[in-house]
């Protein structure tokens, strides 16, 4: 790609990003009162446009009160475990978990963010797993992520001592990497 076709994709592509959430939100929201409305509430002599938006933020509160006692917890949990345990769905379950930050649990897909020497400078990786290479020595999988499309990219095997540990969140560094672009990065 050329400059500034690259420079336009990257903006839309992180302009996406950047409202997807808020649009995510305000669609819902819109789909509820549309739902609480049309299932009769217009028929209602008190009815006013909005009525359905209000009570949707009350049902959004009254889950958010709900998720947040001892009870609700439990509940949400054992929902939690349900879902990532149905075949198919489980995995994408557990992998917008992960990629919006949600996911705490220690088996998780990505076991942190590296950074990875290549021919320009280093690369942000994502370790994916630990195996045996041809000779027998322990080799890291890592996952380099593409952009401005982060599900793409290519696999490594890497030894150990060529990675550097970064402390940065899996969800912080493909938010980055899908906002910024790739770019590969120089040592100081």
């Amino acid at each position: 790609m050329t400059n500034p076709t690259r420079h336009a994709t990257r903006c839309i592509v992180a302009g996406i990003v950047a409202l997807l959430p808020m649009g995510g939100a305000m669609f819902t929201i819109v789909w509820l009162e549309n739902a609480i409305a049309g299932g009769g509430l217009k028929t209602w002599t008190w009815y006013f446009p909005g009525l359905g938006l209000l009570l949707a933020l009350a049902v959004v509160y009254l889950v958010g009160l709900f998720v947040t006692t001892f009870v609700g917890r439990w509940l949400w949990r054992r929902t939690d475990r349900l879902l990532e345990n149905v075949p198919l769905l489980g995995t994408l379950y557990q992998s917008m978990k992960e990629v919006l930050g949600y996911d705490s649990a220690k088996e998780r897909f990505f076991q942190g963010v590296v950074a990875v020497q290549n021919d320009d400078g280093l690369e942000i990786g994502l370790i994916t797993g630990q195996t045996a290479g041809p000779n027998g020595d322990q080799l890291t999988l890592v996952f380099v992520p593409g952009s401005p499309n982060p599900t793409h990219g290519k696999l490594l095997l890497v030894e150990p001592q060529r990675l550097r540990r970064l402390d940065v969140k899996v969800a912080a560094a493909l938010r980055a990497l899908v906002s910024m672009g790739k770019t590969p990065l120089r040592e100081a």
